[in-house]
């Protein structure tokens, strides 16, 4: 059956056909980028380290800036429609600098960090575009579709991206991602719907979303609580994989249903973020969200026992999780859209960047030194109960008391 919105909206539904395919081929990338990099130019595990990097720094370097540039410049659309065109064209160049035997492990880094440069800019014009096709009301309901959409795309894109690679060669494997931001920039152009308006460069443009950040309640706890989950988070997938097979001896085959499970859960909890918003509040569902993506992990350095107990308990664990987090991000995504100002909405988008996805890298970095100095197992619990934490900031907000959506409110 097709969902009411996809039925009756036909812009929301083409800038969703879009944005699913567009997921779709990121997941293959996800696999094709570090194997093309492993298999065909035997990188090492600096090598490796610095490709991961270049991918997330733009997230720290330009996401204040490009939302101050979006919101000035106006016309989301076509912002959107360029960095998808750009991204095709930067991966494209992988397969054919393979096929021209010219393909370097710096081309790769480059290809990585302005890959992610023009996501940034995809993602703080999105924020403002995404309330220009949906209506106020269908706000829970379109983020449902989009997060579902991520989710399938986890459960399906890595496998056919790994079935690709075998049959391909990852850098040929490569070539479906950039076809699929062709499609997504063509389903945008396809749409036209009345952006938010444009807003002159005054003094102190640049930080406006992140002082609007800082002066609202809601919006703050909210940055608080998910970034301190986010840095925990990947404190835990740091060693997660390392510790599965080093010392809980599960095999790569295995694993990789393990990790499936959490991407079950996922498009599970995409279908049901919705109801539970409705049964408990939008807030209340947001602080549940906050508790249930981290929870269920402490199942991991609690397992033992037979190897069938730990499998079993790892598969509870990754499915819980995922099933967590999209509670978290539809409901934390829709009071976002609800609350903020359409003349601020890329440039607290950009604000909200620089630090929830400018934490990663930092998380990262302090598993592997904690893995390394305390151990495995010790380092998993400092995440597991630092993430649970993390819905500490939402108590003293208005979240936990937010039945409806906010209506939009200037700092």
């Amino acid at each position: 059956m097709i969902p009411p919105l996809l039925r009756e909206n036909r812009g929301f539904r083409r800038f969703w056909v879009g944005q699913s395919v567009s997921l779709f081929g990121d997941q293959i990338t996800s696999i094709a980028l570090p194997l093309t990099a492993v298999l065909v130019l035997h990188a090492n595990a600096s090598q490796m380290g610095y490709l991961i990097a270049a991918e997330l720094v733009p997230n720290l370097l330009f996401s204040l800036h490009a939302g101050a540039w979006v919101d000035q410049r106006g016309r989301r659309r076509q912002t959107m429609i360029a960095t998808d065109l750009g991204r095709a064209a930067l991966i494209a160049t992988v397969p054919v600098a393979y096929a021209l035997d010219i393909l370097t492990i710096e081309q790769l880094y480059v290809v990585a960090f302005l890959s992610g440069t023009l996501t940034v800019l995809f993602f703080v014009a999105n924020a403002a575009f995404f309330v220009a096709v949906v209506s106020r009301e269908h706000y829970v309901a379109a983020n449902s579709l989009l997060f579902g959409s991520r989710a399938f795309s986890f459960v399906a894109g890595p496998s056919i991206g790994g079935v690709l690679v075998q049959l391909l060669k990852a850098p040929f494997a490569l070539v479906v991602d950039a076809v699929s931001y062709v499609l997504s920039a063509l389903y945008l152009g396809s749409i036209s719907p009345e952006e938010p308006p444009t807003e002159q460069a005054e003094r102190g443009h640049v930080t406006q979303g992140a002082r609007y950040l800082l002066g609202t309640p809601w919006i703050r706890a909210s940055l608080l609580a998910t970034a301190t989950i986010n840095l925990f988070n990947f404190v835990f997938h740091a060693i997660f994989i390392l510790y599965a097979v080093r010392s809980l001896h599960v095999r790569p085959g295995t694993l990789g249903l393990v990790l499936g499970a959490a991407a079950v859960g996922g498009l599970i909890g995409s279908t049901i973020a919705g109801r539970v918003g409705r049964w408990v509040g939008i807030g209340p569902a947001f602080v549940l969200g906050c508790i249930v993506f981290p929870a269920p992990l402490v199942l991991v350095p609690l397992a033992g026992g037979p190897h069938g107990l730990v499998l079993a308990m790892l598969f509870l664990a990754e499915f819980g999780s995922g099933l967590g987090v999209m509670i978290l991000d539809i409901s934390a995504a829709s009071i976002r859209a609800a609350l903020v100002p359409d003349r601020l909405r890329s440039r607290v988008s950009g604000a909200y960047m620089v630090v929830n996805n400018g934490v990663r890298p930092i998380g990262a970095l302090a598993g592997g030194l904690l893995g390394t100095t305390i151990g495995l197992r010790p380092t998993l619990w400092i995440a597991v109960v630092g993430a649970i934490a993390g819905f500490l900031w939402l108590l003293p907000s208005p979240l936990p008391k937010m039945r409806e959506l906010p209506e939009p409110g200037e700092p």
